[in-house]
């Protein structure tokens, strides 16, 4: 019988498109879902692409690392942000988003079977790169706060741990993590001869006088660290498909393959995209960080007004709010509150059981997203999902 693989049906359904499907059935709702931002690439830098892309010589095949221009672009972004030098230790690869970095050295670092130990909650494209890749992922717990908490990973270890995947800013909770905890996760990787996955796609976004850390920056880290950074957020460049790692050196070559066999290379006009963008520094993204800045203190407000039925730490980084609700019926259908919220109240958000909060019992938890919309439309979806809330819970 002809059927799927055994290792796809282990990978859980992607929940965005689900979430999509709720809004499109339901005309008017005004989607916190998706993790996108509201704004798209500098003007000039879109403007410039028709003139790039006359050379015909671009049409062809590119380097498989990344196209020159931009290599040497993020190599500088990479020193100047992140404190982080390619010098010869470590190698830099343009993929087409930073999803596909994070599958590219799954593929390059694990076999079958391998443990790869996750943070709950996790960031689902993890979790489920994973699953495909043959491996396990084991979750572990973080504080109250959503921080890390080091004691637990390193109790996870077991001899098939091959890496220890950290996001900061991170998604789906928007913590940022503490340079203290980062640099003790990058030590226990080093000590146990594991690989320290760390996704910085949200880096610039941090608020209240926080700061994003990069482990890669560390003496000695470039032997066993991987750092995954992305354009979509930052430059608002998400359906374009430009993300960049970098990775040791020595796996060069089986990130070659990797790459080779499933991309050949990014696609050019994007990475041109992307040379432009880059010319506009983290001075263009400031004032749109700002702007969220102010759109998370209002969205804290509104959520107040639901007093103790809802809980969450008023993390500082990236532009999530991941909240406790209380427990479902125990047996009920978990995107019953989801259906509920789109149908009955036209507002829509991620359910905490795609981040591996699957626990029913335990509490409702759901994901807020407040970087996709203008001002004004978040601040009515995020009314209209209070009001959800006192519906359904009858308060």
């Amino acid at each position: 019988m002809n059927a799927s693989s055994r290792r796809m049906l282990a990978v859980d359904a992607p929940i965005i498109p689900t979430v999509a499907a709720l809004v499109r059935d339901n005309p008017g709702t005004i989607s916190l879902g998706q993790g996108v931002v509201n704004y798209g690439p500098p003007q000039a830098a879109i403007d410039a692409i028709p003139d790039l892309m006359r050379d015909v010589q671009l049409n062809k095949y590119q380097a498989v690392l990344g196209h020159p221009a931009l290599v040497e672009a993020l190599s500088s972004k990479l020193s100047q942000d992140n404190d982080i030098g390619l010098d010869g230790q470590s190698t830099l690869m343009v993929t087409a988003g930073s999803n596909m970095a994070f599958l590219n050295c799954l593929l390059a670092v694990t076999d079958p079977g391998d443990e790869v130990i996750l943070p709950l909650p996790f960031y689902f494209n993890h979790e489920m790169a994973i699953r495909m890749c043959g491996c396990v992922p084991v979750t572990v717990r973080t504080h109250d706060d959503w921080s890390l908490d080091v004691d637990a990973i390193r109790s996870a270890i077991t001899p098939r741990t091959r890496a220890v995947v950290t996001v900061s800013p991170n998604n789906p909770t928007g913590a940022v993590y503490s340079k203290e905890s980062l640099i003790a996760v990058n030590t226990l990787c080093a000590d146990n001869g594991l690989y320290h996955f760390s996704d910085e796609a949200y880096e610039y976004f941090t608020y209240e006088g926080r700061t994003q850390f990069s482990p890669g920056s560390l003496p000695g880290a470039s032997g066993h660290t991987i750092s995954f950074f992305s354009m979509s957020k930052n430059y608002g460049m998400a359906s374009w498909r430009v993300g960049y790692v970098v990775f040791p050196s020595r796996l060069t070559e089986a990130m070659t393959k990797v790459q080779d066999t499933n991309l050949i290379c990014a696609p050019v006009v994007s990475q041109l995209l992307a040379v432009e963008a880059l010319k506009h520094g983290r001075e263009w993204i400031a004032p749109k960080v700002e702007a969220l800045s102010k759109v998370r203190l209002d969205v804290f407000e509104v959520l107040s007004t639901l007093g103790d039925i809802v809980q969450f730490p008023k993390t500082e980084g990236a532009f999530y709010i991941l909240m406790k609700l209380p427990p479902l019926a125990e047996g009920s259908d978990p995107m019953a509150f989801n259906r509920h919220m789109a149908q009955q109240h036209q507002v829509a958000t991620v359910p905490g059981f795609a981040f591996g909060l699957t626990d029913p019992q335990t509490g409702n938890y759901q994901r807020l997203s407040y970087g996709a919309l203008d001002a004004q439309s978040v601040t009515e979806g995020v009314n209209r999902y209070v009001e959800a809330v006192k519906s359904w819970y009858q308060i």
